[in-house]
């Protein structure tokens, strides 16, 4: 899948990584790590998406990076290089973000979690992890505050999916439901006192994200025990197959493909997480420049109404064969059924109903502009 794709070598291997082996999983290269795919034990790549938005699944993304940001003046520091409003959260919460170029593009997207009154964590994408932490300590030197790369510090256990809170509930004595989504806690999980708790994720599910000891003992304690625990509610280990059409039904963007250091907030339609009322962070004048001038482009979603599939990277084109557009992610909607993309187009084709045409091995195959996201999970919580 061309989410999963990378030309870098492969550098790094998560603590989970034996584990992954030894169960079998089809292993590829992802932005320099050697993770899993699929797991033919779990049924593949299908069965794995419709676990998550049926039960629970589990993904191991240990590859992500973790930057702590911590002393008097953290939260400026975070304000500073983050488009939200981070004077917003109260300690324990959390919320999706991005750090900005000064012309206004992504360095990044990123979850700021508020760990306490002036400590705070940013989690950050695994293709990015070097150069987010280089541009994060270059860009806060005149804070005081402490900036640590604990990237490395912790294995990253998501757990997602409705039945995702039964499945942690029976290795905690923390009280889960008193987690909203977005927030955090500390408490005991398989047995491991302090471990960080987040009700976030990646899949447009709900769910959880704990953080253990990065060691490989630890972590695949943690891990066999999240899968024993969860027997009776059906759980499969999930690859990055699975978390790429998750995040696709449910318009996550993913860094080099909706999102990147050549395009824009506004052009992303990540506007409602950017607070042009908070002054002075990275980007924002950029940002009033580009808003004044007017979009060139606009992300949409597509279904495609001829048969085909388009993939990323794929030309849009109007009905004359000219080319306006590209398509950012594309793929077959295990849970819906149909096959979707998210594309770049100049505004005057975004309206809802319009139909373009993708260009499939040469040919113009139909597509409409729909509704995003094009799944929504049910409010339960």
């Amino acid at each position: 899948m061309s989410a999963v794709e990378a030309t870098t070598p492969i550098v790094h291997k998560t603590a989970l990584n034996p584990v992954h082996r030894q169960m079998g999983a089809k292993m590829v290269e992802f932005n320099g790590w050697d993770m899993p795919v699929e797991y033919p034990s779990s049924g593949g790549i299908i069965a794995e998406h419709n676990a998550v938005r049926n039960g629970v699944g589990i993904f191991d993304v240990s590859h992500m990076g973790d930057i702590r940001l911590h002393g008097p003046e953290a939260l400026f520091a975070v304000q500073h290089i983050t488009m939200n409003d981070a004077s917003k959260l109260s300690i324990g919460q959390a919320q999706y973000s991005a750090m900005l170029y000064p012309q206004g593009t992504f360095v990044d997207d990123v979850i700021v979690h508020r760990l306490a009154e002036t400590d705070y964590l940013l989690v950050i994408n695994a293709g990015t992890r070097e150069k987010d932490f280089h541009w994060v300590r270059d860009n806060t030197h005149e804070f005081d505050c402490y900036v640590e790369n604990l990237s490395d510090d912790f294995t990253q256990i998501a757990i997602q999916g409705p039945k995702g809170v039964n499945l942690l509930q029976k290795l905690t004595d923390t009280d889960l439901s008193a987690i909203k989504f977005y927030w955090l806690t500390r408490g005991t999980v398989c047995g491991l006192p302090n471990t960080l708790i987040a009700r976030t994720g990646y899949t447009g599910e709900d769910g959880f994200e704990i953080y253990v000891p990065g060691d490989e003992p630890t972590s695949a304690m943690a891990w066999t025990r999240v899968l024993e625990a969860g027997k009776e509610f059906g759980v499969v280990a999930c690859g990055l197959g699975a978390r790429n059409t998750l995040r696709l039904e449910s318009k996550l963007a993913l860094y080099e493909h909706e999102i990147s250091d050549r395009i824009n907030v506004w052009e992303a339609g990540l506007d409602r997480f950017c607070k042009m009322e908070k002054l002075n962070f990275m980007g924002r004048g950029a940002l009033e420049e580009a808003k004044a001038e007017g979009l060139k482009r606009t992300l949409v979603g597509l279904e495609m109404v001829e048969r085909g599939i388009a993939r990323d990277r794929y030309r849009v084109l109007d009905d004359s064969g000219r080319e306006i557009g590209y398509v950012t992610s594309g793929s077959y909607a295990p849970f819906l059924k149909k096959n979707i993309a998210l594309a770049y187009v100049p505004p005057e084709f975004s309206k809802v109903g319009g139909t373009v045409k993708v260009e499939i091995r040469g040919q113009g195959v139909k597509a409409q502009v729909v509704p995003t996201p094009f799944y929504k999970r049910p409010k339960k919580f």
